[in-house]
């Protein structure tokens, strides 16, 4: 979805091209509109504050602040545009999303309007065999200790690779968590700086460093602070009742695959756009924040995390019920004849067609569902998918 500037190159050899986008079939849509909106139109987003932004797509209107920063900043717009324009010129866009899931982004997004055929192709997820697979002592203790613990007690802090705080945000979340009074889990990484839009993160040496006076003997029966977290295998478990997550697409589709209800806490990227569409749009998280961004330098309070996590874990929350309905979907799109299985299976199918007009030459199936095997497989390795 980045590397637009091929499509020449194939185009050269008469080859069909088609993207792999990795993100939702909404966020998908809104890029669409601002080029179009900017192409068309003389449309300038990075001037569009404090304001809402009708969208194609999406029942409700987009807040400036949630829009993601690479579309806010006039030195990235350039480049995104013209990405996005380039879009246009392939024959079509594989999705990672469920048809079930966003219905109404991409019906949005077949009507014409130069947009190409797009593919529903999800959830393609790089997931564990089982969750017995475990990578070294660390990871088993962890393990051990949620066996431990009741089913969907446990509220699961993870932030993805390049989600970390600095140690006056950590104390304020350690504060939130002993003032819930809920079990939890807590990848905790520190924020060692880097680009505004792709931060760098590290495990601390030792947490008791950043953690407030005592934190950890007073919560060592109801918690535990690690550094990197096997994230999927944490999801699969049965003790894990709530997910804080930084909302990358994949992390949101992993949450969806077991099930597991979200808190939103978007740190770059296109995080703040899916945590609105998480929250709002499809209503299967509670909000700690949709708009925080890691490069402001703000603090999110106690008082926001813990009310947050309280809303997560209650019990009788309406987005868990709900949660669980999209569980059964986004798994059943893979099964034979099911949305995203045919989906593929049409895509194979155009493949065909559309190589033999541009080239001339008669493409075999076995050809081609070897090639979109391999490609499949490809994608599945793309560990960091959601991150933009």
């Amino acid at each position: 979805m980045l590397c637009t500037s091929m499509l020449d190159l194939a185009e050269e050899f008469g080859a069909p091209s088609y993207i792999y986008f990795t993100s939702g079939a909404a966020f998908l849509r809104f890029q669409l509109h601002v080029q179009e909106s900017h192409d068309e139109e003389g449309f300038d987003i990075t001037e569009f504050k404090d304001a809402e932004l009708a969208c194609p797509g999406l029942t409700r209107p987009v807040p400036s602040k949630v829009i993601p920063s690479g579309f806010l900043n006039k030195e990235w717009l350039d480049s995104s545009t013209t990405i996005t324009r380039n879009f246009r010129k392939t024959k079509g866009i594989l999705v990672n999303t469920v048809r079930e899931l966003e219905s109404y982004a991409l019906e949005s997004l077949s009507g014409g309007m130069n947009i190409p055929k797009v593919y529903p192709v999800g959830p393609i997820l790089n997931l564990p065999e089982s969750s017995s697979e475990s990578s070294g002592s660390e990871e088993d203790e962890v393990m051990r200790w949620l066996d431990q613990q009741p089913e969907s007690s446990v509220a699961f802090l993870c932030f993805g690779s390049m989600g970390g705080f600095c140690a006056e945000q950590v104390k304020e979340i350690a504060c939130a968590l002993e003032g819930s009074g809920h079990r939890f889990l807590w990848s905790l990484r520190r924020l060692e700086g880097g680009p505004a839009l792709t931060p760098t993160t590290t495990d601390y040496g030792d947490v008791r460093e950043v953690l407030p006076e005592g934190f950890a003997d007073r919560t060592t029966e109801v918690g535990r602070v690690i550094g990197w977290a096997p994230q999927a295998v944490v999801l699969a478990h049965r003790s894990v009742g709530g997910f804080v997550s930084h909302c990358g697409w994949n992390s949101t589709l992993e949450s969806m695959w077991f099930g597991v209800p979200m808190a939103t806490w978007p740190m770059y990227a296109e995080q703040q756009f899916n945590a609105f569409l998480l929250v709002k749009e499809l209503e299967i998280a509670a909000e700690i924040k949709m708009d925080y961004r890691t490069e402001s330098g703000e603090i999110v309070s106690a008082e926001e995390i813990e009310r947050g996590i309280r809303s997560l874990m209650e019990q009788n929350n309406p987005m868990k019920e709900k949660m669980k309905e999209f569980c059964d979907k986004v798994r059943g799109a893979l099964m034979d004849g099911a949305s995203s299985s045919s989906s593929i299976a049409e895509f194979i199918e155009d493949i065909k067609i559309n190589y033999r007009s541009e080239s001339g030459k008669i493409v075999t199936t076995e050809e081609v569902k070897r090639g979109t095997k391999s490609l499949m497989e490809l994608a599945k390795q793309l560990d960091e998918g959601d991150d933009i």
